[in-house]
């Protein structure tokens, strides 16, 4: 899957099929439903769930927790905006 085909899909009702946990945690964060996110890797250890862990807390405004978690995920907070970073990852995911 192409980013765009995966960008064009948040339109969609349900996810596309065969995304890792990874992405899924990314299209339910743009399509609105941030506790569906946050419940898909809260549980996860590995670095790559813990980028988008890192990531949810920073859009939910709790930087210190974010901290914690790009910490986890070997990575510094982003000087970039949120919707460049859902990109960034999306696109390193993808």
């Amino acid at each position: 899957m192409q980013f765009e085909d995966f960008r064009q899909s948040i339109n969609n009702i349900t996810p596309p099929t065969n995304s890792s946990v990874y992405l899924l945690a990314m299209w339910y964060d743009a399509h609105g439903d941030w506790d569906k996110a946050h419940q898909m890797v809260d549980h996860l250890d590995d670095s790559i769930a813990c980028w988008v862990h890192a990531y949810l807390h920073r859009k939910e405004g709790d930087t210190g927790n974010a901290d914690y978690w790009y910490r986890r995920a070997d990575k510094k907070s982003p000087a970039v905006s949120l919707q460049q970073e859902w990109e960034n990852i999306v696109k390193a995911l993808l």
